[in-house]
């Protein structure tokens, strides 16, 4: 196997354990500080901000121009603004809700009913982050063909957001089950949908794609990064953690994320490819 895909699939399972840590946080804890991965997830999004708009909008406006960048990068946007659609929305702060509300209740019966409903809500949302978990597998793979800097950017920002998912997934389905092997189980499967996309699209793009491709596709990757931060991935920050809190939070990210960026342009010239 190409030492590119290799590299691409270890930078891949890295956003897959962390779906995984995210588990661990609620079998660990049946009630998980949520202020706290609300400042994680807005700290991801200014990762992913900066991502999206600082290095693979920017290079591929430098390197095919600004029309044929722009055009890259609103294809990405709306590829993944049509498949959000069919995409059921994760909240961790809904379903924890949900269990506080149960605990008060009473009623055997009443109480079984809402536990197989959470329950299928816990798949649902499982289903619908392993959906999201394709294009961001597909985003590392790429960036991994353009360099080692841009697929170490994109799995770190993608592993954080990544750690809230896994708490979204592995909430419902361990207060529906009260199993802790189930919920650190189906929360890691719909995690290692990433490395899965990365194996797709591997055999759809070869590794000798010409430049000029790679730079749109990697800003249309920029797109469907941006989309997927300012659709999902703020909004749950507010919920968590506030307004005000999740803004600092995204601005801390981005500025850790552009000295990431010149210090990683420094120590790794951009003709440095694996």
């Amino acid at each position: 196997m190409d030492s590119q895909i290799l590299v691409a699939l270890a930078l891949s399972f890295v956003g897959g354990l962390s779906t995984s840590a995210g588990a661990l946080l609620v079998i660990l804890n049946p009630t998980p500080n949520l202020k706290m991965l609300g400042l994680l997830q807005g700290f991801a999004a200014g990762l992913m901000l900066s991502i999206s708009f600082f290095d693979l909008a920017h290079n591929a406006l430098n390197s095919i121009g600004f029309l044929r960048g722009n055009l890259w990068f609103f294809a990405g946007v709306l590829f993944f603004a049509f498949i959000v659609n069919f995409i059921p929305e994760p909240t961790a702060t809904a379903e924890a809700n949900n269990i506080q509300k149960d605990d008060d209740g009473s009623g055997k019966d009443m109480m079984k009913k809402h536990r197989r409903d959470v329950l299928f809500s816990g798949i649902i949302t499982a289903v619908g982050i392993s959906l999201h978990n394709f294009p961001e597998g597909m985003a590392v793979f790429l960036g991994s063909l353009k360099g080692l800097r841009v697929g170490l950017n994109l799995a770190l920002a993608i592993a954080l957001h990544n750690i809230p998912e896994g708490v979204a997934v592995a909430l419902p389905v361990y207060f529906a089950t009260q199993s802790k092997w189930k919920a650190f189980k189906v929360a890691s499967l719909s995690g290692f949908a990433e490395p899965l996309g990365v194996v797709i699209v591997a055999y759809l793009f070869p590794s000798s794609l010409d430049p000029e491709i790679l730079d749109g596709l990697l800003g249309s990757v920029g797109g469907v990064m941006a989309f997927l931060t300012l659709h999902e991935m703020l909004p749950l920050a507010f919920d968590y953690a506030g307004q005000k809190q999740a803004v600092k939070a995204v601005f801390f990210g981005m500025a850790f994320m552009s000295a990431s960026l010149y210090f990683l342009e420094i120590s790794l010239p951009k003709e440095v490819s694996l």
